[in-house]
């Protein structure tokens, strides 16, 4: 396990004295920095260090790892667009490290295995109302509890999962795997009360004796738009449909189908009604450069038939003939009617242009402010205007994902912990971020990315068994391996073995090393030879004459 290293800047009067050599300008000082996945993960998890946990075979270590700060590793190695990833160093010799497979691997082994949450904390008396069991409602009370307070969740479903469950189609997520990781929270001793609809939120707050709210119900109101059939029952927004198709009373659609948006939940909607035996077109007013939904989820949606008709807007509908007008994009890329048509047919027309939040619930609360689509105003500390009512995920300004509405979570939980105990939360700063090119990669190797099994096109579309499948032990443990350890030690030895003079001291497996200044005369080879950057030099404060 990567241990912290100890604060080893030399005290001052070492860092006067000259050394064996040259006079010295400059010292080596061991520093852990921040590794850019742990830097762009919405969730703030310690990617690095469960990474180098699993390079050990300790899974459940790194389990545990994982989930101080996410508490749902099999649905995010299965759901979350790793922008982890996007950042890893990795990509500028191959391929990134496959974060999220090995995040899946841990997540699911967890489940197999039965592994709990340990966690020790001492009842604080306080009590927390969440307002919805969707991701950012689940994470926030899983971070609550592991502070101590006592948590109840009111979810007016009769399942908890919320998007989770009605917004990502079981070809993604299979409902087995959200169900154990929900069970495993509720077996922390959190409280979830299905069919409850809060309707009066300071009536239940005070009936309850809660010390705390946090609201995240979601986005579950489709966004319509102007056209001559809106009202027509052959048009529905895409958000109804999935709700309505993991609760069996999907409609029938008939056998052509036109999906209007360019975002994940239209690849969804579309893939969904494929499943469903539909012809699935999507029409969408830009180009795929420039389509909101992630490229791979365009890619998959049309290995499975599903056509798309790019830079086009629906102008007007007759039935089931349905008029598409073309665009082009300006120079600011946005687009622009050129004044020609064609005709396509479809039986149904499926909305996917966004969600809103449905706000009846704080409309009323004395100091609630909302902005466009119901998103509600929260400050710093993701509390609203009425004092002790937090709230976030889908319902705060932000991007909607799974991860940033666990981030959401853990971020809420946080503050109202120190609400809770008269207090203000303020998050440590950050430490310097390593770049690529202040590592010294001394052993690059080529070493390319393990692929996920995935089932064939002809034939996944025929039903919604999960599509992508996970890695073997073998293949995540040769995947964390792939991990650069990028700004913390890992203990190779370079430095040990560059050092000329014999400065640097090994402290044994898990402590590091330390630095003997007497000896060291501040040339750098410490410094060049460590592949990770986890050494810095920094000024010696001695006069160069």
């Amino acid at each position: 396990m990567r241990t912290p290293l100890r604060d080893m800047t030399p005290p001052p009067d070492l860092t006067q004295k000259k050394g064996t050599g040259p006079v010295r300008t400059q010292l080596p000082v061991y520093s852990n920095s921040l590794p850019p996945c742990n830097y762009a993960c919405p969730t703030g998890s310690n990617i690095q260090e469960w990474l180098s946990l699993a390079q050990e075979k300790r899974y459940e270590e790194a389990f545990q790892e994982l989930i101080l700060n996410n508490p749902l590793p099999a649905v995010h190695g299965r759901v979350c667009y790793h922008p982890c990833e996007t950042a890893c160093n990795r990509t500028h010799v191959d391929q990134a490290v496959s974060i999220h497979a090995v995040e899946r691997f841990l997540g699911d082994k967890a489940l197999a295995e039965g592994w709990p949450v340990r966690y020790d904390a001492k009842p604080t008396g306080k009590r927390v109302l969440i307002v919805g069991a969707g991701p950012s409602g689940l994470a926030a009370a899983y971070h609550l509890k592991r502070k101590g307070h006592d948590v109840e969740i009111h979810e007016s479903a009769s399942v908890a999962g919320g998007m989770m469950l009605f917004g990502i189609p079981a070809y993604r997520l299979p409902r087995d795997i959200l169900k154990q990781e929900i069970q495993r929270i509720e077996k922390m001793g959190i409280r979830i009360v299905l069919n409850h609809m809060v309707e009066n939120l300071l009536a239940e707050k005070v009936s309850g004796q809660f010390d705390a709210v946090f609201i995240a119900i979601g986005a579950h109101v489709g966004r319509g738009v102007s056209l001559s059939s809106q009202d027509h029952d052959s048009t529905y927004d895409a958000v109804s449909y999935l709700r309505s198709n993991e609760l069996g009373d999907a409609p029938d659609l008939g056998a052509r189908v036109l999906v209007y948006g360019g975002g994940n939940t239209a690849m969804d909607a579309a893939r969904t009604a494929r499943r469903k035996g539909a012809e699935v077109s999507v029409v969408y007013r830009r180009d795929r450069e420039h389509m909101p939904a992630h490229d791979f989820e365009c890619q998959e949606a049309m290995e499975e038939g599903i056509s798309f008709h790019w830079l086009r807007t629906i102008n007007q509908i007759d039935e089931t003939t349905v008029t598409l007008e073309k665009m082009e994009l300006n120079e600011e890329g946005y687009p622009m009617p050129v004044g020609e048509f064609e005709l396509v047919q479809a039986d149904s027309l499926i909305l996917a242009l966004g969600q809103n939040i449905d706000s009846k619930l704080t409309r009323n609360l004395p100091g609630v402010e909302h902005d466009q689509g119901g998103v509600v105003t929260v400050n710093e500390q993701m509390m609203t205007g009425y004092p002790g009512v937090f709230a976030g995920g889908d319902m705060v300004p932000s991007e909607r994902t799974v991860t940033i509405a666990v981030g959401h979570g853990k971020k809420a939980a946080a503050h109202i912990d120190a609400f809770l105990h008269g207090r203000t939360y303020h998050k440590e700063s950050k430490r310097p971020l390593v770049k690529y090119d202040q590592l010294h990669l001394w052993y690059k190797t080529d070493a390319d990315q393990q692929a996920q099994p995935a089932i064939a096109p002809e034939i996944r579309m025929e039903s919604f068994d999960e599509v992508v499948g996970g890695l073997t032990e073998e293949e995540a443990h040769f995947e964390a391996q792939r991990c650069y350890s990028c700004g913390n030690c890992f203990e190779c030895d370079g430095c040990y073995g560059a050092c000329p003079h014999d400065a640097i001291i090994k402290l044994g497996k898990g402590h590091g090393y330390q630095i003997n200044y007497e000896k060291c005369t501040g040339c750098g080879a410490c410094y060049a030879q460590c592949p990770c950057h986890a050494i810095e030099m920094v000024s010696s404060e001695v006069n160069p004459e």
